[in-house]
């Protein structure tokens, strides 16, 4: 846990969040900003600054983190119509956490390219 990281403090339970998931490797929460009717944060537990600290052998907690989001699609019943896994990585692509996180985005038509 990184001390001044706001989502290990949430990890943490120091700070108040709507959690929709928690195991032992991955929690899920909403967005306190929605961009969509759906907007889930999903990250791990253990902290990892962005995609760019992912090594080889991270892909267990890859694979898990996208069948929680699988499953969390599926609940919020977003599926049918579709919806968009995002992960920004760095100040350029709008990383505003410094901890691994990607978010879970339904429930509306959404454009392309994005940003």
């Amino acid at each position: 846990m990184a001390a001044e990281c706001l989502f290990c403090r949430i990890i943490a339970g120091e700070i108040p969040a709507d959690i929709v998931h928690r195991d032992e490797t991955v929690l899920a929460f909403r967005d306190i900003n929605p961009q969509a009717p759906t907007h889930i944060l999903v990250i791990p537990t253990r902290h990892i600054a962005s995609a760019a600290g992912l090594t080889d052998a991270d892909g267990p907690l890859v694979g898990h983190l996208f069948a929680v989001i699988a499953d969390l699609a599926r609940a919020e019943g977003v599926v049918a119509s579709g919806f968009r896994v995002v992960t920004n990585t760095g100040p350029d692509a709008g990383q505003s956490v410094a901890h691994l996180h990607l978010h879970l985005l339904g429930g509306r038509s959404m454009a392309w390219p994005p940003g």
